[in-house]
């Protein structure tokens, strides 16, 4: 009778303590946001999708913001285009675009792609089509949503949106709906009844509304320190030339939209969710110091070819202070640019474009999962 009782014991200690160390390991590791972008890129969408390609900036200076016991949660974005004509009927004129992938630079380069094409939007099957390709998250502490934005009835096509919605809410991924037109159109047309049946928040944009751009006396300074952050990027491995290449083309993608898009992106390339360990050996050395040890003489950059492990190191530590400095002001620059833009902008209405309803969305969301914003 004592052994089986000094077992007992012995067998809950044991659980208590395996679940001391789930619990630990549970708050240690960092939570994640992931956000899936549907996008109706039929013929009347042109005003959508310029709304996505300069707002994403935003978005993504927003969730910076964000914090889950007293860390910045990562940031993955998915993407995908629905009725385009051009693409297969069979498969219901969806294109998965983009994977979940915390490459800002490939989901900007993903949005500047995007052209607008026919007319046969399936909401229902769209939604579906998302939740079975895209490698969700199963922690429940993460912040899993769906953003479908268009202008047809949401019960378009034969599958039924009221399945593809519940089945969302039942992984815990909210789907929210953002009708591009009249508020009681959206209504009527089902919108906010997809949103209802997710747990989710029906909207609507005016999809054509340009940003009024304000610009500020630290707007030119902002820009050149973009410049000398870009210099701070050294390329490695087959595709490193090549993605840095791709950085400087989204700068550019952005500055064509308009100089606010420009800032508010050199704003998120000094954040903690731009990281590009994949091809910038500052961000992956960064992430694992060990990386130097793995890499051959072939896949180093040129300046760095011939050097030994240690000067590559003293190179790599310098750039890092370098960076560190400049995204710094960069960030200082900006908290005088928000409260000079803020000061500017209030006496206008509310915004009702595609930033401004995702960002409310998303802050509601995040609240209730116990994510809090530092401002």
């Amino acid at each position: 009778m004592k052994t089986k009782l000094n077992f007992l014991i012995a067998l809950f200690l044991g659980l208590l303590f395996v679940n001391q160390i789930f619990a630990q390991t549970n708050k240690d590791e960092k939570a994640k946001v992931q956000i899936a972008l549907l996008l109706d890129v039929s013929n009347s969408m042109d005003g959508l999708i310029d709304q996505a390609k300069s707002q994403l900036w935003k978005i993504v200076n927003d969730m910076a913001l964000a914090e889950y016991n007293g860390q910045t949660p990562d940031l993955e974005i998915a993407l995908y285009q629905y009725g385009n004509d051009g693409l297969p009927a069979e498969e219901g004129f969806i294109r998965q675009v983009s994977q979940f992938t915390s490459d800002l630079d490939k989901i900007s380069e993903d949005l500047f792609a995007l052209k607008t094409n026919g007319g046969s939007e399936y909401c229902g099957q769209v939604i579906d089509v998302a939740l079975k390709q895209l490698q969700w998250t199963s922690s429940n502490k993460d912040l899993k949503m769906i953003f479908i934005a268009g202008n047809e009835p949401f019960n378009q096509g034969t599958f039924d949106y009221k399945e593809s919605c519940k089945k969302s809410i039942a992984k815990g991924i909210i789907v929210n709906t953002i009708f591009c037109g009249n508020l009681d159109e959206g209504i009527t047309t089902f919108w906010k009844d997809g949103s209802d049946l997710a747990d989710g928040k029906y909207m609507n944009i005016d999809q054509n509304v340009k940003d009024v751009y304000v610009a500020s006396p630290f707007d030119d300074q902002i820009m050149k320190l973009n410049d000398q952050l870009n210099k701070t990027y050294i390329g490695y491995g087959s595709g490193g030339s090549k993605m840095k290449e791709r950085q400087v083309t989204q700068d550019n993608n952005a500055g064509s939209m308009s100089e606010e898009v420009q800032i508010n992106r050199a704003v998120s390339k000094s954040q903690g969710a731009y990281s590009n360990e994949s091809w910038d050996l500052v961000d992956a050395y960064k992430k694992d110091d060990k990386k130097i040890e793995k890499l051959s003489e072939d896949e180093l950059p040129s300046e760095l070819k011939g050097k030994s492990k240690t000067e590559v190191k003293t190179y790599l530590d310098q750039k890092q202070k370098e960076r560190d400095k400049i995204q710094k002001e960069i960030n200082d620059l900006n908290d005088k640019r928000s409260k000079y833009v803020a000061e500017k902008k209030k006496e206008n209405a509310e915004e009702n474009t595609l930033d401004a309803v995702m960002i409310k969305a998303v802050r509601e969301q995040a609240v209730k999962k116990n994510y809090k914003f530092k401002k």
